[in-house]
């Protein structure tokens, strides 16, 4: 597997030289700097790929070129904006860089309630908890009809939980949960959130998923022509947020997609953190059925909790079968002869970083190291088991 980085460019505070240091040879990274739904330039794409490749690193994957909201609802200028997006593969195919990763999922990228949720071991890591989701959703967003999709027990844990905030815990859950985390596609505001939110909800999880499939069979040719390859990202988390529709959270999501345009550049993003936060998702099953079209790995694990909460464990310490998900991918790679990019996904903030500034939630310098550490010593230990 090719060991990759998630980079957020020339402003990120992990430089491309510590990159290097950590042993990763690929980049991913995306020109954060573009307006969701305009188009990427020629010039734009190759001036970033010779900044990462003077540093001696290879630009592997493009996460994401973002799908803005109005091709997702197809209303408002989304007929220009596929355009775009056209033209945004056509050129980075030209300036040879071929795996695209996106995502479909509706107002809310990927979401957490806690930034900062400590650990036993004093560490920090990301956290879903339903209980504070929904004391947002039903009382403080106070969107129409969201007390319908909670249990009587989650509402009154969601109650209780509400009643010992502080407003300052009630704006930081706000803040988490609606102004957009690290490579997310925006932000916005309790008044426009609620609007957009409906919208979605009155388009419905068909009507979402036909707009998906129609978006894919006008870019995948243009794709085919450019030699790129699009990888979907799972829904993160993979079940509904705020009544939206989710269409590309179970085995049988990824299947319909690649079924409706059965095409070598329409594939998918094994995300073992997004899919695996369900557990009826088989994670080794999704790779021995869908192996051929994993073009891209995300490459993190998670505790599950009854009540559909979670939090990122460490990498090889979750309820996902990490070694098993690497054996099935090795074999993948055997038998279809490729090399497939995996990253390490998100790390837990350790000590020496926890005083200093401009460390993106999730992306933590020695959090990643340590679980890409960890990665490469399971990969190194099961590739020379399958080989002998």
């Amino acid at each position: 597997m090719i060991e990759t980085w998630r980079w957020f460019g020339p402003d990120d505070t992990i430089t491309l030289e510590k990159i290097k240091q950590a042993g990763a040879t690929g980049i991913v990274t995306s020109l954060h700097d573009v307006a969701t739904g305009e188009a990427w330039e020629l010039d734009r794409v190759k001036s970033r790929k010779a900044i990462i490749e003077e540093a001696g690193l290879a630009w592997d994957v493009i996460e994401s070129i973002p799908v803005h909201n109005d091709i997702k609802s197809r209303t408002g200028d989304y007929a220009r904006m596929i355009e775009n997006y056209k033209t945004s593969l056509r050129n980075v195919g030209a300036a040879g860089v071929t795996t695209v990763c996106y995502n479909f999922m509706p107002v809310v990228d990927w979401t957490r309630t806690n930034l900062n949720y400590q650990l036993p071991d004093k560490t920090y890591a990301l956290r879903f908890e339903y209980s504070d989701f929904a004391a947002y959703d039903v009382y403080i967003m106070e969107r129409e009809g969201a007390e319908a999709d909670y249990p009587e027990s989650l509402l009154a844990k969601a109650k209780g939980r509400l009643d010992v905030m502080s407003e300052e815990e009630k704006a930081l859950l706000e803040k988490n949960i609606i102004a957009g985390l690290p490579g997310g596609e925006g932000s916005y505001d309790r008044a426009s959130i609620k609007a957009t939110i409906q919208s979605f909800i009155d388009l419905g999880e068909d009507g979402l998923r036909n707009n998906l499939f129609a978006f894919l069979k006008e870019v995948v040719p243009v794709a085919e022509e450019a030699g790129v390859k699009l990888c979907i990202h799972p829904d993160d988390p993979p079940f509904s947020l705020f009544g939206l529709p989710r269409v590309v959270s179970t085995r049988d999501d990824a299947q319909r997609l690649l079924d409706a345009v059965p095409s070598e550049a329409n594939g998918l993003t094994m995300c073992a953190g997004s899919y695996g936060a369900r557990g009826d998702n088989d994670l080794v099953q999704m790779v021995n059925t869908f192996g051929n079209r994993i073009y891209f790995v995300h490459l993190r694990n998670v505790i599950r909790e009854k009540d559909g909460s979670f939090y990122e464990s460490a990498h090889l310490s979750g309820d996902n079968d990490m070694v098993g998900l690497i054996q099935a991918l090795l074999r993948c790679e055997k038998n279809f002869q490729c090399k497939i990019p995996m990253r390490p996904d998100h790390g837990h903030l350790l000590t020496d970083e926890q005083a200093k500034d401009g460390i993106k939630p999730g992306y933590s310098y020695l959090g990643r190291l340590k679980g890409l550490a960890e990665l490469r010593g399971v990969i190194s230990a099961v590739s020379y088991i399958q080989s002998r």
